[in-house]
């Protein structure tokens, strides 16, 4: 049976970081710059602006993310900050069911799934919010928040799921506060009701 450990983000694990974010999807072109930006500025920057971006991020404190080790290998990403370092979500028509205040620098999010191709389908997903939850938990937060897609709803290509899926986080302890969409949700673990 394989190890699966889970590790903040940090500037000295920025090749894992790498590793993880190039096995599939938008990841290796993204380098999980999507919520920082306006759509102008995202585009407007080449992947090695985008990578030193992040080389840049990992050096802060609390880590923007977590990375997911199975047997050693960095096998999955979580992107998990204050919103308020995310800028994009408050302009993002789809998550606009948030019943907090945008600024509200307690509220954090989780917002960006990668695991490597030959990774999925080995629970990873619920590991990396798992260890996000503490994270979050760990950094102050007051409420995590998220916008899954609800697969069930709609049938939704990989690519797609970055976000997340919404029973994962249902499994997760997370509640249904807002569904902006058919497919999109909003949830909420509201660290002081879970206790």
């Amino acid at each position: 049976m394989a190890t699966i450990t889970v590790a903040p983000a940090t500037q000295d694990r920025f090749d894992d970081a790498e590793h993880a974010l190039t096995g599939g999807g938008d990841g290796a072109s993204c380098q999980c710059q999507w919520w920082l930006l306006t759509g102008r500025q995202f585009d407007a920057l080449t992947r090695a602006e985008k990578e030193e971006r992040l080389r840049i991020e990992l050096a802060e404190s609390p880590a923007p993310a977590l990375i997911a080790y199975v047997d050693g290998v960095a096998a999955g990403w979580v992107r998990v900050a204050p919103r308020t370092k995310q800028p994009r979500l408050s302009r993002t028509r789809a998550f606009a069911g948030s019943p907090h205040p945008w600024d509200d620098p307690d509220v954090w999010a989780v917002t960006c799934f990668v695991v490597r191709r030959e990774f999925r389908g080995q629970g990873l997903t619920a590991k990396l919010l798992e260890a996000a939850v503490e994270h979050a938990r760990a950094g102050g937060a007051r409420v995590l928040e998220a916008y899954p897609t609800d697969t069930a709803v709609r049938d939704t290509p990989t690519n797609d799921l970055y976000i997340g899926i919404l029973s994962v986080f249902l499994a997760a302890g997370f509640r249904e506060v807002a569904r902006p969409k058919p497919h999109r949700t909003t949830v909420e673990l509201d660290f002081a009701q879970a206790g």
